[in-house]
């Protein structure tokens, strides 16, 4: 199957080899980030890569921080990554890196919740709360908030779980000015993110975004954002309350790893083509829904 599943630049010093991406360090104070086509499902890496999908998650990344970069400052250097590279080293990187400032992550992941879904379902089933937040009663799958939610979770070590944190214990993780900060700043870019995406034809139910601070502890928006890696992307056209509706993003391959005998662990099963294929083909159409 073609696609790019790991990036081998002698040119940089590799720092980190992440679940999809690649970093290398572009000086003391920049990285450079190549997104690549491997896919994680349950927190394993596939042995295939969809393909382009490093591609249209660099540019559908690109195109949400120019778009929102008016409401906080973001990572972004305008440099372009295949002038820090070796000229024999150009199509590793070519349309699926960015080179970033360098900024210390803070210790947690900043999730928002439109809709009623995943995870938030199944604790809502059990509790009548998600994370802790106290819902009314009645609500369905999939069915949009009375609220948005900021549910903050810890940032795991790869190989194990990102767990959900009240956001007391948030404010204990990074500080009481920090996570407010952080919380005001992640419901504000869901919500115009959201409203323009449903111009569009796309709900974004939930999303994930990363802040880090710089060496004045200013926070910044950094990481990749809005994209179906980051996010759950539903066509409005076929969403229906009480459903979990079909998405843009890598449930495809959870949903055919779901009926496989698989203990969720690595190695995962080898995937079909067609698996693959169309996985990167739902990638695709939601950046041109975005972008057109």
């Amino acid at each position: 199957m073609s696609g790019l599943l790991e990036t081998n630049l002698t040119s940089l010093p590799l720092l980190h080899r992440g679940k999809v991406r690649d970093i290398y360090a572009v000086g003391d104070d920049k990285l450079l980030v190549v997104q690549t086509d491997r896919l994680s499902a349950f927190d394993v890496i596939l042995d295939d890569p969809i393909p382009n999908k490093g591609k249209i998650l660099t540019t559908m990344s690109n195109f949400w921080f120019k778009k929102l970069g008016h409401l906080m400052p973001n990572h972004e250097t305008g440099i372009d990554p295949v002038s820090v590279v070796s000229p024999e080293e150009r199509n590793q990187v070519e349309g699926r890196a960015i080179v970033v400032k360098k900024f210390k992550p803070l210790g947690i992941e900043a999730i928002v919740r439109g809709y009623i879904i995943g995870s938030g379902w199944k604790d809502y089933q059990k509790t009548g709360a998600i994370c802790g937040i106290a819902l009314p009663a009645g609500l369905k799958e999939a069915q949009k908030l009375p609220e948005t939610l900021f549910t903050p979770s810890t940032k795991a070590p790869m190989g194990q779980h990102d767990e959900n944190i009240s956001y007391e214990e948030a404010e204990r993780i990074v500080g009481t000015d920090i996570a407010r900060q952080v919380r005001n700043a992640a419901l504000n870019l869901y919500t115009q993110a959201a409203e323009f995406a449903a111009t569009k034809g796309i709900i974004i139910a939930d999303t994930k975004f990363e802040f880090g601070l710089d060496e004045h502890g200013t926070v910044h928006l950094i990481d990749e954002i809005l994209t179906p890696d980051s996010s759950r992307f539903w066509p409005a056209v076929s969403y229906q309350i009480g459903n979990s509706p079909p998405s843009f993003d890598k449930q495809f391959v959870r949903d055919w790893l779901e009926t496989q005998h698989w203990n969720k662990k690595a190695p995962a099963p080898r995937l079909p083509f067609e698996v693959a294929n169309q996985t990167g083909e739902k990638y695709a159409e939601a950046l041109r829904l975005l972008t057109e």
